[in-house]
């Protein structure tokens, strides 16, 4: 199961959240979201744990914690939503202008 982790300190990394979530079972894949412009963490990462039952006892131990100062919001992860492609309406963008 994948769980979704907010609020979390902007020092947070892999290693750190793949050593707390540890302790609640098996942790097969961490990760921390960065910013790719600056590389700075941007305050939330998702931990896949390989036992569900694990995973969700660990979402009911850590939500609303603190961990480094923040309280944290924890919950399973939910898929990505598709989002609509191209733009839509307003004015035709280019083309040949005749006033």
């Amino acid at each position: 199961m994948n769980i979704y982790i907010g609020n979390l300190p902007y020092s947070t990394d892999e290693q750190g959240l793949k050593e707390w979530f540890s302790q609640y079972g098996e942790v097969t894949r961490t990760s921390v979201i960065t910013d790719r412009a600056t590389g700075r963490s941007r305050g939330f990462g998702f931990v896949e744990m390989a036992n569900d039952d694990e995973a969700l006892a660990a979402i009911e131990a850590t939500d609303g914690t603190e961990y480094g100062g923040r309280s944290l919001v924890v919950n399973e992860a939910k898929p990505r939503q598709e989002r609509p492609q191209g733009g839509g309406g307003g004015r035709p963008r280019g083309g040949d202008r005749r006033y």
